[in-house]
């Protein structure tokens, strides 16, 4: 990959390209750390002082997601995630929606007018989230210190000024969505890679110091006598060396269905009689079926931060039954993983449409009969490809959890979901810069 980008750089075009992407990021960052206005910054650190290490809630999740800036409440705080949920629903609606599923195939046009809906509704989940968080903060009281103080500002509480404010910050997070989602789109049409892919990738880098710092700390904990975190520490690093090796290993691995297509004479010329395959990736779905299960797990764990359940009551052990180091939290986490891989790869892949489609262009795969048969066929193979990468993904999900509760390394915020995401997108953008140079040196046979 290192190769790849040096090569890129001394390409004048591309080079450009690359660092347009970097101006974007900067800019990202820049904003990442640029809080809202009318907050009490103070009391806004000690009450979130914790939520870079908190990962069974959605304020960690979204922490995570956007390099640390929801805990700071910035103008990014929110993040991509908004986008990322908006692009969700209308895939959904596209398959769900029959107006909708005509208008994705309806060419570059369909596209483009599927691509304004999305980001309206990017814009209107940001205002929604955006007005959850100013209500968490609001709502939020510092006890650390001798007399509450309440999130925003104490003297914008009332009247007239506690509105402005409260609009004022629920815009600001809103803008910050929309901004966010126009510097993807940038990097889309001038730099290089997926614009929301490079964005979240950025965000996640970012909390790698808080990571190393961590570590660190265990490290320290291991002089002052608690020697098992000289081994724990430098077995964390291998075994997160050797996770980023097998994701890498899973991204580009697929099965491939061969594919014969017959000959036909078309006037005086003969077309088709070669032979090809259908390729079909182990990971189908990606990191969606983490997402889905660890945002529907991460419900429960964001509820207790508004309600405060009694010590010892129902609701209590209730809540405590869902934390990431519980038996039962672990078990729904694998059951949700594999049960998201399979619907998303049902709302993907059309097992009838592919059989037709192949049928139409006069191809088939040897042995097995056009139609009917092609379509089952296909519909087993990607059952049994979707279980192996489910297990896959349920394997990666669940193993920093295992780990944490082994070794007692709690708050490392780089999780399953964080490195899939890392290591997937560094490898979509080293191939789009190799295809890219190899257009820029392909000999025609002109030359």
């Amino acid at each position: 990959m290192f190769a790849t980008i040096k090569n890129a750089w001394s390409i004048p075009d591309l080079r450009k390209k690359i660092l347009f992407t970097l101006l974007i990021v900067i800019i990202f960052r820049i904003g990442s750390v640029i809080p809202v206005p009318f907050l009490n910054m103070d009391a806004l650190a000690s009450v979130m002082g914790n939520a870079q290490g908190v990962d069974d809630t959605l304020v960690g999740y979204l922490n995570t997601l956007s390099g640390g800036a929801f805990s700071n409440a910035t103008i990014f705080a929110m993040g991509i995630t908004p986008y990322i949920n908006s692009s969700i629903i209308m895939q959904l609606l596209c398959v769900a929606i029959p107006p909708l599923e005509r208008l994705s195939k309806e060419g570059e046009e369909g596209r483009k007018k599927i691509a304004a809906i999305t980001r309206y509704v990017t814009v209107g989940l940001g205002l929604i989230q955006g007005t959850a968080y100013y209500f968490f903060l609001k709502n939020t009281i510092d006890n650390q210190g001798d007399s509450p103080t309440y999130l925003p500002i104490a003297k914008y509480t009332s009247g007239f000024s506690m509105w402005f404010s409260a609009i004022v910050i629920i815009f600001a997070f809103t803008a910050g969505t929309a901004l966010i989602m126009w510097l993807g789109e940038q990097i889309n049409k001038k730099g290089i890679g997926n614009g929301i892919s490079i964005l979240l990738f950025a965000g996640i880098i970012a909390r790698l110091p808080y990571t190393v710092n961590l570590l660190a700390q265990y490290w320290n904990l291991g002089s002052q006598g608690s020697t098992q975190y000289y081994v724990f520490v430098p077995l964390w690093v291998v075994l997160f060396l050797a996770v980023v090796w097998v994701i890498t290993f899973m991204q580009d691995a697929e099965r491939r269905i061969p594919i014969q297509y017959a000959k036909r004479v078309v006037g005086r010329k003969m077309y088709g009689g070669q032979s090809t395959h259908l390729p079909i990736k182990v990971t189908l779905g990606g990191v969606m079926p983490i997402i889905f299960a660890s945002s529907i797990l991460s419900i429960p764990s964001t509820i207790k931060l508004f309600v405060h359940p009694e010590e010892g009551s129902f609701w209590d052990g209730f809540f405590k039954a869902f934390q990431t180091n519980g038996w039962l939290y672990a078990v729904l986490y694998f059951i949700l993983i594999l049960a998201f891989a399979y619907f998303y790869t049902t709302i993907q892949y059309n097992p009838v449409e592919m059989a037709n489609n192949l049928k139409q262009n006069n191809g088939a795969i040897p042995g097995i009969r056009p139609g009917r048969s092609t379509a089952d066929f296909i519909a087993k193979i990607l059952s049994r490809i979707t279980l192996i990468g489910a297990l896959f993904l349920a394997v990666i999900a669940l193993f920093p959890i295992l780990y944490s509760d082994i070794t007692g390394l709690y708050g490392l915020s780089m999780g399953g979901t964080s490195v899939i995401i890392i290591v997937g997108v560094a490898l979509d953008t080293a191939k789009q810069l190799e295809s890219q140079m190899m257009m820029r040196h392909y000999k025609g046979f002109l030359d």
